[in-house]
């Protein structure tokens, strides 16, 4: 455990400060370009454009045959938007996203007004639905195309003022919204979701609602309640959801997932006696829940993408980039170690 947590140390260390002022100045960037409209409004010009056809990205297939997503020049976008007959001030509804290593401004664009077809045919790609391009983009893009998502969401749903009806306008960069009546400020918001995986020291615990694909089995998940902690949160779940009482936690990471609707997954590890590991599945939360032995979970482990339909049913998990697969991974990790 010392070795690891020195090893996380000085990877986190800055030995280059030409690295560390680098991260500095794009933080900087993104946050003067969220706070002044003129200055974003000329980073659209140069900018990067992702787009979405109804909260889809738009993927594009490499000579590896590979997918990415499609980051498109701003002209490039403009003109598309003008063949196909769209008004140009479409173009100032992208929402800004972050920028490159090189400083150049990343935005995301909702195209849902237009033909699919025709924009991928214009692009040269195709709109995938989220939650199926995840498991074609790598750890690195799958992030970036989620947070865009989110964001258009947002905007999509917050077009009103809560407390007064009104309309509600956002600035050039599409951080906040604004009520035309009141002033009140609107920001993006995430929900917090535990999500963690339970072990009973030789097997760990994953479940599966009835609307994931067949065969995924995943980590339990829920969202925090109003005054509840992390704890409380975690303890709750695992109590209602498989009707076993947890004995220790330890905290893990988190991520940014763009379902349902914006969520802020604070991943956990938790330990169950080994003398109390009977499951009391609630079926209005769960499909199903069972125990997984570390031959099976690293089975698992193997499946790179879902069986295919007609294809013999096979235990496989979420993709790498999510939070699910890492705690997942983390308790190999430590089972193999133990062994060892």
């Amino acid at each position: 455990m010392l070795s690891s947590l020195r090893s996380l140390l000085s990877a986190t260390k800055c030995p280059a400060t030409r690295r560390c002022s680098g991260f500095v100045s794009r933080t900087r960037y993104v946050n003067r370009l969220k706070e002044d409209d003129v200055s974003c409004a000329a980073a659209l010009q140069n900018g990067r454009i992702f787009l979405f056809h109804r909260l889809s990205p738009l993927l594009q297939r490499t000579e590896r045959g590979t997918f990415r997503p499609a980051a498109l020049i701003s002209s490039d976008v403009q003109a598309i938007l003008e063949r196909l007959g769209s008004d140009g001030s479409l173009l100032r509804e992208s929402v800004l996203i972050n920028c490159s290593e090189q400083n150049q401004a990343q935005f995301c664009l909702d195209v849902g007004e237009l033909d699919q077809e025709a924009v991928e045919e214009e692009c040269e790609g195709n709109f995938v639905d989220l939650r199926k391009s995840f498991f074609l983009l790598s750890g690195a893009e799958a992030p970036l195309v989620a947070q865009g998502q989110a964001l258009l969401r947002w905007h999509q749903t917050s077009r009103f003022c809560s407390a007064t009806g009104q309309p509600t306008h956002r600035n050039q960069a599409g951080s906040q919204r604004v009520c035309s009546s009141s002033g009140t400020v609107y920001y993006p918001k995430m929900s917090p979701v535990v999500i963690v995986l339970v072990s009973d020291g030789k097997r760990c615990l994953l479940g599966r609602q009835s609307s994931f694909p067949r065969g995924m089995y995943s980590a339990l998940a829920g969202f925090c309640d109003m005054g509840e902690s992390l704890e409380e949160a975690l303890c709750r779940e695992v109590a209602e959801e498989v009707g076993l009482e947890v004995q220790s936690i330890s905290y893990s990471s988190s991520q940014h997932w763009p379902f349902p609707h914006s969520s802020f997954m604070l991943g956990c590890h938790a330990s169950v006696s080994p003398t109390d590991t009977q499951l009391d599945v609630d079926h209005t939360e769960l499909e199903d829940a069972r125990w997984f032995s570390l031959e099976e979970i690293s089975s698992a482990l193997q499946v790179k993408t879902p069986p295919r339909r007609g294809e013999p049913p096979v235990l496989w998990l979420p993709p790498e980039h999510a939070i699910g697969n890492r705690l997942i991974t983390e308790w190999v990790v430590r089972q193999r170690e133990s062994e060892s």
